[in-house]
């Protein structure tokens, strides 16, 4: 087994049981990409088994501090099986979820997710992608499927040195799914859908909002960054009587059209806009338009802290706007899944967003994402997803 040995002072965030290690904290040793190694402290104290990755700023990442347990075919088995097991525990109100969420079921750079029958991976680590056969193996075996769709295509293969790569890794068949969420049927395709085909994370968010719309009695909605309208669905099942959906893409707004029809409500009741939001939103405001509700679920304007200050100004902008097309007492739900943009940066972006606006909010509920994309006290980062609902005072 080969050894790296950490800078004095360096083995502190793993003692923690933080699983990265970053290039700058190693003093000496190697491997092979992927390649599992020893991780030792200055003084060659034990500190944990990890993967190798050769190319990225992030060098180490940790399988295991446990000094006696090996890294093979069994571990990968029992930590794929203890990730299903957590699922199961859950109340999912769908046939579609979060299976493997990364470094919170301790398997670094992993991506798993279940629509249904078909299982979509991606592989995002050297560590994951050495063991990928081994892992789409016990995938299978812990859930007695049969499909397994790769789309190992994200970002971070980049920064890993790894190439892109997508289709069946286990059986074969269509990529189009319908699935069931909440009392809502949804259409996606895991080949060329955003991430593995579908944003299950906000999956809450979307049953809350629902809620909501019917709580407060929104009529007009306002869907911004809608991709496929899961929002626009969930305010038609709130008893909005109008409802617009706004998204840069326009195979996107066409699929979010059929799932208004789909749920079975009027098509009359829903609009799809091919347009920029940041611009719709300035000419609605021109217009004199008003919403009772707007929802706000931008991209991610800030992959890391580096980005944070432009992405605020981003975030900022689009807030500020929308709290001025938000009817008295209208409902806005804002979202950031920005890595580089904390709960408590997002707060204060949104609450200057509102002083800007001359509009002040009551909170009435802070959103996350859905319980199967877990969060441990070990691993802050895997807070990525944060959102507030806000009434207009």
């Amino acid at each position: 087994m080969k050894k790296i040995t950490l800078r004095a002072g360096k083995e502190r965030s793993l003692l923690k049981r933080h699983p990265w290690v970053f290039e700058s904290s190693i003093a000496r040793g190697g491997a092979d990409a992927g390649e599992t190694v020893r991780v030792e402290s200055a003084d060659g104290a034990f500190l944990c088994w990890a993967a190798f990755s050769p190319q990225s700023q992030i060098r180490l990442r940790a399988w295991s501090f446990d000094e006696a347990e090996r890294i093979d075919a069994v571990f990968f088995k029992r930590r794929i099986e203890q990730a299903v097991a957590m699922r199961a525990r859950l109340a999912i109100a769908s046939d579609a979820w979060r299976l493997v969420h990364g470094e919170a079921d301790g398997l670094p750079g992993l991506v798993v997710d279940r629509y249904g029958d078909t299982l979509v991976a991606q592989f995002g680590s050297t560590g994951v992608e050495r063991w990928k056969a081994v892992i789409a193996d016990a995938l299978l075996a812990a859930t007695g499927l049969t499909r397994l769709y790769e789309r190992s295509d994200a970002q971070a293969r980049e920064w890993e040195g790894l190439p892109v790569q997508t289709g069946w890794l286990r059986g074969e068949g269509e990529t189009a799914l319908t699935i069931r969420e909440h009392d809502w049927r949804l259409t996606l395709d895991v080949a060329e859908g955003h991430k593995t085909g579908y944003y299950l994370d906000q999956r809450d968010s979307r049953r809350r909002f629902a809620d909501a719309v019917k709580q407060y009695g929104c009529k007009s909605v306002l869907n911004c960054f809608s991709y496929t309208g899961g929002f626009s669905v969930a305010a038609l099942a709130g008893g909005a009587s109008e409802v617009v959906s706004v998204d840069s893409s326009g195979p996107a707004l066409e699929r979010a059209k059929a799932h208004v029809e789909l749920n079975g409500f009027d098509a009359s009741c829903h609009q799809a806009w091919d347009a920029d939001v940041n611009a719709t939103l300035r000419r609605c405001l021109a217009e004199g338009r008003r919403f009772d509700a707007i929802v706000l679920d931008p991209p991610k304007f800030a992959p890391t802290v580096a980005h944070a200050e432009r992405a605020a100004r981003a975030y900022k902008d689009i807030n500020r706007l929308a709290f001025m097309l938000l009817s008295e007492g209208g409902l806005l739900y804002t979202f950031s899944c920005s890595g580089g943009i904390s709960p408590d940066l997002f707060h204060k972006i949104v609450a200057g967003a509102g002083l800007d606006a001359g509009v002040d909010g009551y909170i009435i509920e802070r959103l996350s994402a859905a319980a199967d994309h877990p969060q441990t006290v070990c691993f802050p980062e895997g807070d990525y997803l944060k959102g507030l609902g806000l009434l207009k005072r």
